[in-house]
């Protein structure tokens, strides 16, 4: 039977509860306050959470939305409570609640809204990765911006940048709540109006067009004649522009017009490196739900080392850390020591980026300083004064350096 946690500071509810899902074959867990139920989840990955709105550290909707907010919603959330209001059920059931249960609690209708909760919970998928709920980092605000602005628009959008960027996260806040995403290689492999009507007042997304093979470009000059007509829109990636796609891919230059009617410029990795905790933590939460690891925490320290790490293979290269840190860390606390390892380990796998020598001097001048002091901070783990040190800065002028090339100021409290 299920795992169920029960969280509710009344400890004569945690007990009636406890005994009604126990004589049902159901293991329970009790908590009696937030702090308490986030150990509990974290440590055991219920299958259900039965929540009380009103406790005295954290009220039950702040957990759920606390919960939403770092993709760990995973598992399906009854709320409880024993004088709540319409207005509050429906925030619960907006933010991610599955029902509501009103104290006293009939007997029958716990019982059927447990077997329901349950059953939409074996049916429910894992979350997906989102950029969502991110943006600690200007860089990675600005860009939701400008991509909830272009939203606006249901002309074609070619994202550029690095390679391992997973466009395919930016892409989708293109795309309206609930609407179609259509993604991977089958959309090309077998283009048909069957595809277009799937995606209709959604978004047709196609992966890294310098990739595509002489089928698949005409494949894509298929949909994009017709996709207006099924309103849906064409989003594509690209890490080289146009004119290289038309003289080293033999692009059609009609079709790249089209394609790039509007374009964005997508920022790297370590251009939101503020973003880097909450996204490795996000992506940690993920593998612990879908229960492809223990239960794992990633420690402050090892969360800073992140941070400052260059990352030249972006979110493909993180996605790829976390989960061998997920993997290979002993204890459930990820420590530096993890971190520093699974980096080393992958030092070298990535090129670092390539400065295009045929740029302006002040560009060139301005990749090569990134670049440099970027590995600086990754070798010193965010050490200022070690920074300083080696590059032969003053202090201030290389906080000023540091800000004006956009990059994250490293530990300051060193003297």
């Amino acid at each position: 039977m299920a795992q169920i946690l029960v969280v509710d500071d009344e400890v004569g509810i945690r007990e009636l509860l406890s005994e009604i899902l126990a004589d049902e074959g159901h293991q329970v867990l009790l908590a009696e306050s937030a702090s308490d139920a986030r150990r509990l989840r974290e440590r055991h990955q219920p299958d259900l959470v039965l929540l009380d709105i009103w406790m005295p550290d954290t009220d039950g909707i702040s957990l759920l939305k606390e919960w939403a907010a770092s993709g760990q919603l995973g598992m399906p959330v009854v709320m409880m409570s024993g004088h709540g209001t319409i207005e509050t059920a429906v925030e619960a059931t907006r933010i991610g609640a599955l029902d509501y249960l009103e104290k006293p609690i009939a007997l029958q209708r716990l019982l059927a809204t447990v077997k329901r909760a349950l059953r939409n919970h074996e049916a429910v998928a894992p979350r997906e990765l989102s950029l969502a709920m991110l943006g600690r980092s200007p860089a990675l605000a600005e860009i939701r911006k400008r991509l909830a602005q272009l939203a606006q628009s249901g002309a074609p959008l070619m994202l550029r940048g690095e390679r391992g960027m997973r466009p395919e996260l930016f892409a989708r806040l293109v795309a309206a709540a609930g609407a179609p995403f259509v993604d991977g290689p089958a959309l090309l492999a077998e283009p048909s109006s069957e595809t277009l009507a799937r995606a209709g007042g959604g978004v047709l997304f196609v992966g890294d067009l310098s990739g595509l093979g002489r089928e698949e470009r005409k494949n894509l000059e298929f949909l994009l004649a017709r996709a207006d007509k099924h309103k849906a829109r064409v989003v594509s990636f690209s890490t080289l522009d146009v004119r290289a796609l038309t003289e080293k891919h033999e692009f059609d230059a009609g079709t790249l017009a089209r394609l790039s009617e509007l374009v964005l410029k997508l920022p790297a990795l370590r251009e939101f490196a503020e973003d880097v905790p909450d996204l490795a933590a996000l992506m940690l939460a993920q593998l612990v739900e879908a229960r492809a690891c223990p239960p794992r925490r990633l420690s402050v320290a090892a969360l800073n080392a992140l941070r400052h790490h260059s990352w030249p293979g972006n979110l493909a290269e993180l996605e790829s850390v976390v989960k061998n840190l997920a993997l290979g860390a002993l204890e459930e606390d990820v420590a530096l020591e993890d971190v520093e390892r699974v980096l080393a380990a992958h030092a070298g796998a990535t090129p670092p980026p390539e400065i295009a020598l045929d740029r302006p001097y002040r560009e060139a001048r301005e990749t090569f300083e990134r670049l440099y002091f970027e590995h600086l901070l990754a070798r010193e783990n965010g050490s200022m004064s070690k920074v300083a040190e080696r590059s032969g800065l003053e202090r201030t002028h290389l906080y000023r350096k540091l800000k004006a090339l956009g990059l994250p100021v490293g530990r300051r409290e060193e003297t």
